[in-house]
């Protein structure tokens, strides 16, 4: 793979990264992995005024982990790529972990 390549490939992850790089995000998330939302229940959970939970969602469908479709005048949000949870898990281990491990440290 020339240097490049690699270049680009290292910017499409961090890009991805950015987009998992808030709170209300990984929320959304964790709700789509029970099944498909519309934004107004998606609301209710992240909390806010609509066009906050509207950007996280077009940061989240910029990134290609989620997909919209209309269903009469409401728009569904759906999971795209589920092994995003993965990711997410490994996070949550590792943060855990981390914890431990300091937590340890202070005993």
């Amino acid at each position: 793979m020339t240097d490049r390549k690699k270049l680009s490939r290292a910017q499409g992850r961090a890009d991805l990264l950015k987009a998992l790089a808030h709170s209300s995000r990984l929320l959304i998330l964790d709700v789509l992995a029970e099944g498909d939302r519309c934004v107004c229940e998606l609301h209710e959970v992240v909390g806010g005024d609509m066009s906050t939970v509207s950007k996280h969602l077009s940061v989240l469908r910029n990134a290609g982990l989620v997909t919209d479709r209309r269903q009469g005048t409401q728009i569904f949000y759906h999971l795209e790529c589920p092994c995003i949870n993965n990711l997410l898990a490994c996070v949550e281990s590792t943060a855990r972990e981390a914890i431990r491990v300091r937590m340890a440290a202070l005993q």
